[in-house]
């Protein structure tokens, strides 16, 4: 009895181990496309987590290779919380108009909304709700983000030189123009809601097709969202087993 009490144990821990190793070998599990979110106000670098979040990474992306975010207002900015775009853009005769959506993605809430990080906006009351519009974090929003609605799915982090711009468009003054337009960053209040007077973006590229680009990215895993969404059940606890056996590896704000 003793004899195969040991063996099914060995066979046990053999099993846990080669799991673990196979999910490990996964380039750290933390890897990203780098794309550059082009602006009028300057340019925001980004790694995009392609194997935690791949359904919501593969969605922005899609929007990209179509160019749907060319052209797109940063339509909403909350100083200290976070700047929103992606569902509104320029058309050909300056008239603003919706982006249009494509089928929406599966939350995929792995990682904190903490400073520095790319999310998804989505309707509330619905976890499964992203479409084209996201958001950056301006400030650690994790308190409410990362529990709220099913948790926002963080797909992303903006480099330090990102956040310079970020925080360049957080400073602009804010103008009220009804429905979606409640805070909107612009140059001069006094003015309307056209190209000049607003933050454009341009265009954005996706730079580095990798995906270790990112590899040495120090994350902070959401902790508070204790649902499992479809296509993300048990992945935290697993990248969390996976990364306190690798050596040096920290979890620490983006600061």
């Amino acid at each position: 009895m003793t004899k195969l009490r040991i063996k099914h144990f060995v066979s046990t821990t053999t099993l846990a181990i080669t799991t673990l190793l196979a999910l490990a070998s996964f380039s750290n599990l933390v890897n990203a496309t780098i794309v550059q979110i082009q602006t009028s106000k300057g340019d925001i670098e980004v790694n995009l987590f392609d194997v935690t979040t791949p359904k919501t990474v593969g969605n922005f992306l899609s929007y990209i290779d179509d160019n749907a975010y060319d052209d797109t207002i940063v339509h909403r900015s909350i100083t200290g919380f976070i700047t929103q775009s992606g569902g509104f853009k320029f058309n050909a005769e300056d008239v603003i108009i919706e982006v249009t959506e494509k089928p929406t993605v599966v939350n995929e809430p792995i990682y904190s909304n903490v400073r520095g990080t790319i999310a998804m906006a989505k309707l509330g009351g619905n976890p499964n709700s992203a479409t084209s519009q996201w958001f950056i974090n301006l400030a650690d929003n994790s308190a409410n983000l990362d529990s709220q609605n099913g948790g926002f799915t963080v797909f992303g982090q903006v480099t330090e030189a990102g956040m310079l711009v970020m925080d360049s468009i957080a400073a602009l003054p804010t103008k009220y123009f009804g429905g979606a337009f409640t805070d909107t960053p612009v140059e001069d209040t006094a003015l309307n809601r056209t190209r000049e007077n607003t933050v454009v973006i341009d265009s954005i590229a996706i730079t580095d097709t990798a995906v270790d680009s990112a590899a040495n990215l120090e994350l902070e895993l959401n902790t508070q969202n204790s649902s499992t969404s479809a296509g993300s059940a048990g992945i935290p606890f697993l990248l969390l087993l996976v990364l306190i056996l690798q050596p040096g590896r920290r979890f620490t704000r983006f600061a």
